[in-house]
C-alpha cells in the first residue's frame, strides 16, 4: 500500500491540466479549458477543466473529478496504479506501507501484467546491449539504419536470443508464472501443454500506451528465412487491443499538439526515422486500416492529419478506403506521395533529413487534390472510368461531418475537375440521403426539418444550460421559476444529472432537482457573505435546513460533510470531495456542479455591456432556493398524503389526513404567494 505521505505529496504537486494535457489537447476558455470528450465521439466540445478548483468535468459521458480519477478513467488504472504515475510524472519517491495477505491477494492481474511487461521490456533492452548475439545481430541491424542511443533508448528497442524458452525461464525464475506469461501473450501454448517463447532471435519494439506503460510487443526477424512473417505482434490480452493504440503516440503526442497536426507511416522502422529526422508529431498504424478508436486517439491531440505513401499504386487505393473513415471521424487530411519505392526511412538515408522536411511540406496536398490527380491518371481519356472516379471522389466528401467544408471541397472538385457544380451536389446530396435513411431506416420523413429530441437532458442541437440562480433580476421582482416547462410543457434543465424516466417532473424529481441547487450553492459558496452582515452562506443553509431530510442520499452525504465540518471548525469546499477518500460518484457530482460551462464575452465589457453575477445577487439567490425547496417538498407531501387519502379505511383516519393535506395546502398557497407562483386551490 502507498503511504498517505506519498498520496498526499502527489496531490500536492498536481496540476491538472499539465496532467490531462499530456493525453488530450485543452483549448482556454476564459478562466478555464475545455476539450472535445477523450470518452466519447463528440462535434462540440464539452469536457471542461477548471484549474482553480483542479477538477474535470466531462458533460458528453458524465465523468468528473479531479486528476486522479481522470488517469483511472482515461488508462483504466486503479487508484495506486494512478497514484504511481502521478508520483513519477512528479519525481516524488514512493513509500509504501507493508500489504497484509488479504492486501496482497487485491493485486489485480492488470498489474501483474503491466509489471511483467516491464520486466520483458527490460529484459530485452538488456540483451540487446550487453549480450553477445544482441549485439553483432540486433545492435548491429540498428546501426545500420541509422538508428543512434538517442532513438535506441527513447523508444526503448530491445533484442530477443534465438531460443525456445530463455525469457519465460528467466521471468518464472522470478516468480512470474507460466499462466501470466500466457496472459501477457510472451509465450505460446502447444496442444499438448508446453510452451515457447512467442518472440526468438529478433529485434524488440515495445508498443506503449498514452501514459508509456509497454502494454505489447512488435518483433522483426533479421533473417531470410521465408518460413517465418517478417514482423510477428503481441496478441490481444487484458491490456492490449491494438485497434486502440498507434505506435508513437506516446513519443509524439507533446509533439502533435504542439505543431496541431500528425503525420501518419506505415510501420515502426518509419517512425523512428522520422524522429531521426527531428520530425517528431509522427506515428504509425502498423500496417492496418483505421479504427474509429484510432481516429478519437488522433482527435484528442489535433484536428490535422498527413498521410504519408510509397509508390504503389494499388497499396495507395486500398489505403484511401481507410481514409474514408478518417474523413468521417471529422480529421482534415493531407497526404503525400513519396516517390516510388521509397519509405520515410529510405528518403532520409539517401537525401538527408533537412531534404525530407522540404519534401514533405513542398508535396503535401489536400485528399481531394490528390485523389482526382491519381483518378485522373488511371481514367485517362475513358468516360465511364472518370464518371467512376468522380462519384468516388464525391462519394468522400459526403462523408465528412461538416456541411461547410463539404461545400467547399465541392467547390474545388468542380474547379479541378471543370464540371458543373450542381451535377456533382445532387449526386452528394443522394448519398447523405442516403447515409442518412441507412443510419435511421425508422425515421418519419415527412419532417425534414430533422429531429427534434424530446428527452428531459435537451435536444442535441439545443446549446448546454447552465443550472443557476436569477441573474440581473430587479429587487422587487419574484425569482422566475428554474423548472418551467419549455413550448411542449416539458422541463428542460440540460445541466441537471437527476434523471427523469417519462420527461416530466414529478413532485418527488422536482424535490431532487431543488436539493441539487442547494448542493450547488453550498459547493460554491459556502464560505461566500451571505448577507450584508457577512453571515456565511454556509451557516445560513445550516439554519434554514436545519430539520429538512434530504431525499436523495448523495445530497445527504455532501450536506452531511458541510453540517459536520462546520462542527470541527475546518473549510468545506470543492476540494474537499476531491482529496478525501470519497466515491467516484460524488467526485463526479461534484465536478459537474462546481464546472462553469459559460462565461461572458471580454467584449461585451468593451461595449458597455453589463449584468450582474450571479455571486452579487448571493442572498436572492439563498432565499429564493430555500423557499423552492420547502415549496417543492410540499408539494411532495400534499402528493403522498393524497395517496393516503385515497387508501384511508376508516372515516377517522380520513379526517385526520384530510386535516394534514389542508394545513399542507395552506402552507403551499403561503410559499407560493412569495415565490409569485400562481396554483389552484
Amino acid at each position: 500500500m502507498i503511504s498517505r505521505e506519498t498520496i498526499d505529496e502527489v496531490k500536492s504537486r498536481m496540476d491538472i491540466v499539465d496532467i490531462i494535457g499530456d493525453f488530450i489537447t485543452l483549448k482556454r476558455s476564459g478562466q478555464n479549458y475545455k476539450a472535445l470528450s477523450p470518452f466519447s465521439n463528440e462535434k462540440t466540445a464539452s469536457f471542461y477543466v477548471v484549474p482553480s478548483k483542479g477538477i474535470f468535468k466531462d458533460f458528453s459521458s458524465g465523468k468528473g473529478g479531479d486528476g486522479i480519477t481522470f488517469v483511472m478513467e482515461h488508462e483504466g488504472m486503479s487508484y495506486v496504479e494512478a497514484i504511481k504515475h502521478l508520483a513519477a510524472k512528479y519525481g516524488v519517491a514512493i513509500e509504501e506501507d507493508q500489504r497484509t495477505p488479504e492486501q496482497q491477494a487485491q493485486h489485480t492481474d492488470r498489474d501483474r501484467l503491466y509489471h511483467l511487461m516491464q520486466y520483458a521490456k527490460d529484459y530485452y533492452k538488456d540483451l540487446l546491449v550487453n549480450s553477445e548475439e544482441g549485439q553483432s545481430i540486433g545492435l548491429s541491424y540498428f546501426r545500420e539504419r541509422g538508428f543512434n542511443d538517442r532513438v535506441i533508448e527513447k523508444f526503448e528497442l530491445g533484442y530477443t536470443l534465438n531460443s525456445w524458452d530463455h525469457l519465460s525461464k528467466k521471468a518464472i525464475g522470478i516468480g512470474y508464472t507460466e499462466q501470466l506469461l500466457g496472459k501477457a501473450g510472451l509465450i505460446v501454448t502447444r496442444d499438448d501443454g508446453r510452451y515457447y517463447d512467442r518472440f526468438r532471435g529478433r529485434v524488440i519494439f515495445p508498443i506503449h500506451n498514452l501514459s508509456g506503460k509497454v502494454i505489447a510487443f512488435g518483433a522483426r526477424i533479421l533473417t531470410k528465412d521465408k518460413d517465418q512473417p517478417k514482423y510477428i505482434n503481441s496478441p490481444e490480452t487484458e491490456i492490449y487491443h491494438k485497434s486502440n493504440v498507434l505506435y508513437g503516440m506516446f513519443q509524439a503526442k507533446n509533439a502533435i499538439r504542439r505543431e496541431d497536426f500528425c503525420y501518419i507511416v506505415e510501420g515502426y522502422t518509419d517512425v523512428i526515422a522520422m524522429h531521426l529526422s527531428d520530425i517528431d508529431n509522427v506515428v504509425a498504424s502498423s500496417g492496418t486500416a483505421f479504427t474509429e478508436e484510432q481516429i478519437k486517439l488522433i482527435k484528442r491531440f489535433t484536428q490535422n492529419i498527413t498521410v504519408l505513401f510509397d509508390g504503389d499504386a494499388a497499396g495507395i487505393k486500398a489505403a484511401l478506403r481507410g481514409i474514408d473513415l478518417v474523413l468521417k471521424g471529422g480529421l482534415n487530411v493531407r497526404i503525400v506521395l513519396l516517390p516510388d519505392g521509397e519509405d520515410p526511412d529510405s528518403y532520409s538515408k539517401k537525401h538527408g533529413s533537412t531534404a525530407l522536411k522540404q519534401f514533405l511540406k513542398d508535396n503535401s496536398k489536400d485528399f481531394i487534390s490528390f485523389k482526382i490527380d491519381l483518378y485522373a491518371t488511371e481514367s485517362g481519356h475513358d468516360p465511364i472510368k472518370k464518371a467512376e472516379a468522380i462519384r468516388e471522389i464525391v462519394t468522400s466528401i459526403s462523408l465528412i461531418p461538416d456541411a461547410i467544408k463539404r461545400s467547399v471541397y465541392l467547390q474545388e472538385t468542380s474547379r479541378l475537375l471543370k464540371m458543373q457544380e450542381s451535377v456533382l451536389l445532387t449526386e452528394l446530396n443522394k448519398l447523405v440521403l442516403t447515409e442518412q435513411q441507412r443510419q435511421h431506416p425508422d425515421e418519419d420523413r415527412g419532417d425534414r426539418g430533422g429531429r427534434r429530441s424530446n428527452n428531459f437532458r435537451g435536444g442535441r442541437d439545443r446549446g448546454p444550460v447552465p443550472m443557476g440562480g436569477p441573474m440581473g433580476m430587479p429587487d422587487d421582482a419574484p425569482p422566475p421559476d428554474m423548472f418551467a416547462p419549455d413550448g411542449d410543457g416539458e422541463y428542460t434543465d440540460p445541466a441537471s444529472i437527476i434523471p427523469v424516466s417519462s420527461g416530466k417532473l414529478d413532485a418527488e424529481a422536482m424535490v431532487l432537482r431543488q436539493e441539487q441547487e442547494t448542493m450547488r450553492i453550498l459547493l460554491n459558496y459556502a464560505e461566500n457573505a451571505y448577507d450584508e452582515n457577512e453571515r456565511r452562506m454556509l451557516d445560513f443553509m445550516l439554519t434554514e435546513l436545519e430539520d429538512f431530510e434530504f431525499i436523495s442520499p448523495l445530497h445527504n452525504e455532501i450536506y452531511t460533510a458541510f453540517k459536520n465540518g462546520a462542527e470541527r471548525g475546518e473549510v468545506i469546499d470543492s476540494l474537499y470531495f476531491m482529496e478525501h477518500n470519497m466515491s467516484d460518484e460524488i467526485k463526479s457530482f461534484v465536478a459537474t456542479l462546481t464546472t462553469p460551462r459559460h462565461e461572458a464575452s471580454k467584449n461585451w465589457a468593451e461595449n458597455k455591456i453589463y449584468f450582474s453575477e450571479e455571486k452579487e445577487l448571493l442572498q436572492q439567490l439563498a432565499d429564493a432556493n430555500i423557499y423552492r425547496l420547502k415549496y417543492r417538498m410540499i408539494n411532495k407531501l400534499i402528493e403522498d398524503t393524497l395517496q393516503q387519502l385515497k387508501s384511508a379505511t376508516s372515516e377517522e383516519e380520513e379526517e385526520q389526513v384530510t386535516t394534514i393535506y389542508l394545513q399542507l395546502k395552506a402552507a403551499e398557497m403561503e410559499l407560493a404567494k412569495f415565490l409569485g407562483i400562481v396554483i389552484g386551490k
